[in-house]
């Protein structure tokens, strides 16, 4: 997928090509934008479900008695009164920008009005499902800080209006002119498609199914059960549905840098574009399994204000870099997080007793810091390390269970919002834990006094 393009600087106002319906106002670039409806065939694309229930009840109902003749008249009333709902929908739900705000209109009996703060865009994406890209429209999702789910959703828009209306959110969002076109990006990373699918084949997960699939077909063919081959098809599918939503959802998987944050593509048949804004990472993981250790693979996933404690429709929002190489991922951490080397930060094992509550993997339990960030490192099969920024820290807590006590042993906790990434450093002495929670908070509150602005691209000293 090429890069997004911005509007044509001598393109006017309101004089966009696409089939929103709208009303008369201001343009793009003004304080306040003219009030406009979604594109005319979102009723067909998310009335379906709504028709398809009600499809299902009438038939149920219809088949226990009834002529072919009035079964195709209660369908039909049924599928008119499903597009008659959406159109309404449709119709009066309306959008506009409102100086710093994004206002929705929506309700057909119950009239709501959403407002969204746009300084407080956390993320702004473009998701394609296929039936949605062979009709031209997109769905415009909206994350922001401390959000349990996707602000005002705009489904759909046509592709290039979503891509206009994006570039004026993050053009505002960044504190710059509201017209500014969008920025320009160049391409950090590219996942290679047989990359992406070696690392799914000897991924846990993958592994974990075949492995059942063969236990279960060994025990089949000892015991001589059919009840056993019956067990083989759930374990098969799992495997190859474990290679096929990964390498689907993660196809042509790409970073690229801008002025306006990291741009992330995705997707075979439903497509994702994603523009996370520099800085707003809140913390990183780095993962590597075990037999992706021969070549040096890892995977990177962030937490990010606005994903925080949701599963968002479909590719997870949270995936920075599904696979690749430790030197190609640690130069993209770096953008992520300027001016941080995480092998540079010193790490301090866990002390010797905490092999009775972890009597494998004490070993690996280390935690580190630096002017900087937080690190702790757990696993063994699975290696996982969180680097949390000492400003992007919410709080930082203490845990102490009853085999904990009696071994003088207590968990430190460095929260950030809520996400994939979980930065615990685990078994820690009593006193130790004590002395890093203290550290901490006090490099947090260093930290987020020299902090940056709040707008993106605003130097400090801006009004």
């Amino acid at each position: 997928m090429g890069p997004t393009q911005g509007p044509e600087p001598h393109q006017e106002p309101g004089r966009d090509d696409d089939p929103q319906g709208r009303e008369p106002g201001h343009g793009f670039g003004s304080d306040a934008t003219e009030l406009r409806r979604l594109h005319p065939v979102t009723p067909f694309l998310k009335g379906w479900k709504f028709v398809a229930v009600l499809v299902a009840i009438v038939g149920q109902q219809s088949f226990r008695g009834t002529t072919l003749r009035v079964l195709v008249a209660e369908l039909a009333g049924v599928l008119v009164f499903g597009l008659v709902l959406g159109a309404c929908s449709w119709w009066f739900t309306k959008y506009r920008i409102e100086g710093e705000d994004l206002r929705v209109d929506s309700g057909i009996l119950f009239r709501r009005s959403r407002r969204v703060r746009i300084d407080r865009l956390q993320a702004v994406d473009i998701v394609r499902p296929v039936v949605a890209r062979l009709l031209g429209v997109a769905e415009l999702r909206l994350e922001v800080a401390g959000g349990a789910q996707t602000e005002a959703p705009l489904a759909y828009l046509s592709e290039h209006h979503a891509q206009r209306l994006r570039a004026e959110l993050l053009a505002r969002a960044a504190g710059l002119a509201a017209d500014t076109p969008e920025a320009p990006e160049r391409q950090l990373v590219a996942v290679p498609p047989s990359t992406l699918l070696a690392s799914t084949i000897i991924s846990a997960p993958f592994l974990v199914a075949a492995l059942g699939f063969v236990v279960v077909a060994v025990t089949t063919s000892f015991v001589q059960q059919i009840a056993g081959v019956a067990l083989l098809v759930p374990w098969a599918l799992g495997g190859v549905g474990v290679v096929w939503r990964q390498f689907v959802s993660e196809y042509g998987f790409s970073v690229s840098e801008s002025p306006d944050g990291l741009r992330i593509r995705k997707g075979l048949l439903d497509t994702w574009a994603q523009t996370v804004p520099p800085g707003r990472v809140q913390a990183v993981e780095i993962e590597q399994q075990l037999l992706w250790r021969p070549k040096g693979w890892v995977k990177l996933t962030v937490n990010v204000a606005g994903y925080a404690g949701r599963n968002t429709e479909g590719p997870t929002s949270s995936t920075l870099l599904p696979v690749a190489p430790w030197p190609v991922a640690r130069a993209l951490l770096q953008r992520v997080l300027p001016d941080v080397d995480v092998d540079r930060v010193p790490r301090v094992s866990a002390p010797r007793r905490a092999r009775w509550l972890r009597p494998i993997g004490w070993r690996f339990l280390r935690y580190g810091s630096d002017e900087k960030v937080f690190v702790s490192e757990v696993g063994w099969l699975t290696r996982r390390i969180a680097v949390v920024p000492h400003a992007k820290m919410q709080s930082v807590r203490i845990t102490q269970g009853p085999l904990q006590r009696a071994l003088r042993l207590a968990t430190v906790h460095v929260d950030t919002p809520v996400g994939p990434v979980d930065a615990v450093a685990l078994h820690r002495s009593s006193d130790e834990a004590r002395h890093i929670a203290e550290a901490q908070a006090e490099l947090a509150r260093h930290a987020r006094k020299l902090a940056g602005p709040e707008r993106w691209m605003r130097p400090p000293d801006s009004p």
